[in-house]
């Protein structure tokens, strides 16, 4: 891996870390731009989650406070969401090379779609959580739904925090913040519990992920710092934009 190549890397990770900050949808940005180095497919999408899992750690901690009293569904749910994200990284490491790679373009296409309704889906959320009302909560639709959803961040994760998110609006009574940090909180575990996999799967280009990480990091504190300053509807856009710009150019590629 050459110098250049690094630091290509870790620009996209620094581009990634910012919008993930401010709109979402990194994973557009950083895992074409792995691709395009050469990458293969597998080992892009296994770096690409490694090295952005402190992104998720980032974001639950920014939000722990909202996390208090939420220790019934954090037990229930999470171990859960764990296991769905061995399942999903698991189903990947055996998927042949030349099948993932056909996936791809559905897969970026599925990312950018679920991106797209990602404010849809906040605001259908909030409208659901005004017209429930109090009594024990049941847990078993969310967790199925969670656990599903985590195969699904496992084997690729674009667009997993929408998946989530909806799942988790769908009967809890709170607040958005509370769900949206339980959701931050699932995402992480689901994230994590794939990277752990990951690590032993000899796909990882340590020394691109390691690059990658700290660059995910800084572009995480610049996009808080510029939270408020730069649209995120103009970024999310722009992503979008990029994410099906790519697909047409991957499937042109993949099925010429």
């Amino acid at each position: 891996m050459s110098p250049g190549e690094l630091a290509v890397a870790g620009l996209a990770a620094l581009a990634a870390g910012i919008v993930n900050a401010l709109a979402g949808g990194g994973t557009l940005i950083s895992f074409p731009v792995l691709l395009a180095l050469g990458v293969p497919p597998i080992a892009a999408n296994v770096t690409n989650t490694v090295a952005l899992v402190p992104g998720y750690l980032g974001g639950t901690i920014a939000q722990r406070s909202d996390l208090t009293g939420q220790g019934r569904r954090l037990r229930i749910i999470l171990p859960v969401a764990a296991v769905g994200g061995v399942a999903g990284a698991a189903l990947l490491l055996v998927t042949p090379e030349s099948t993932f790679a056909v996936l791809i373009p559905f897969l970026i296409l599925t990312a950018v779609a679920l991106l797209a309704l990602g404010d849809t889906v906040k605001q259908q959320v909030a409208v659901r959580i005004s017209q429930l009302h109090g009594g024990r909560e049941h847990l078993l639709g969310p967790t199925i739904g969670v656990f599903f959803a985590a195969i699904y961040g496992g084997y690729f994760g674009g667009g997993l925090g929408i998946i989530v998110l909806a799942v988790l609006g769908i009967v809890l009574v709170d607040t958005f913040k509370r769900i949206n940090a339980l959701k931050q909180c699932s995402s992480l575990v689901i994230n994590g519990a794939a990277a752990a996999v990951f690590v032993w799967s000899g796909h990882v280009l340590w020394l691109m992920a390691l690059v990658m990480l700290l660059c995910a990091l800084l572009g995480g504190y610049l996009g808080g710092r510029l939270a408020g300053r730069l649209s995120s509807t103009v970024l999310q856009r722009l992503v979008l934009v990029i994410g099906v710009v790519v697909a047409v150019v991957y499937s042109v590629r993949t099925f010429a």
